[in-house]
């Protein structure tokens, strides 16, 4: 062993072995200058090359990223059912509240009021279906021209 070769064994650390087959003979021609300029084994450029690259580049970590994802997503998700479960049992409490202070009539099993009072339901949810669609939201005199229109 000559001075040099010693010299160069204390810096080295356990070293891997990999095989690559390059195709592109641009990146082949670069790793032999850059090997020829540095007066080192082409093997030894690459193994510079890849840490230099590797060092530039942002450290990406796609799983940190997807887990942090995942976890908005599941919050998310649970504050969008429980607001939902909120307005069910609003609902459920208004209907019941409506329900309550309307007397039952003898009209409430007529079959032409009931099939009017389809009407303007099926009417109503068509005319929220075409404002979600739209994205575009009433004004309050909008709403009371809309009601007051279709009791006539």
């Amino acid at each position: 062993m000559g001075c040099r070769e010693t010299a160069m064994r204390g810096r080295e650390t356990a070293a891997t072995r990999i095989q690559i087959y390059l195709t592109d003979p641009r990146v082949v021609a670069a790793l032999q200058r850059e090997a020829r300029a540095a007066n080192i084994p082409i093997s030894q450029a690459a193994g510079r090359s890849l840490a230099k690259g590797l060092a530039r580049s942002l450290p990406a970590d796609p799983d940190d990223r997807l887990l942090q994802l995942d976890r908005a997503l599941r919050d998310h998700m649970r504050s969008t059912a429980r607001d939902v479960q909120i307005i069910q049992e609003l609902v459920i409490e208004v209907a019941r509240a409506f329900f309550i202070r309307l007397p039952d009539a003898i009209t409430d099993q007529d079959p032409v009021a009931r099939a009017a009072v389809d009407r303007r339901i099926e009417q109503l949810l068509d005319d929220t279906a075409a404002r979600l669609v739209s994205g575009v939201r009433p004004q309050r005199e909008d709403i009371a021209a809309g009601s007051s229109g279709r009791a006539a």
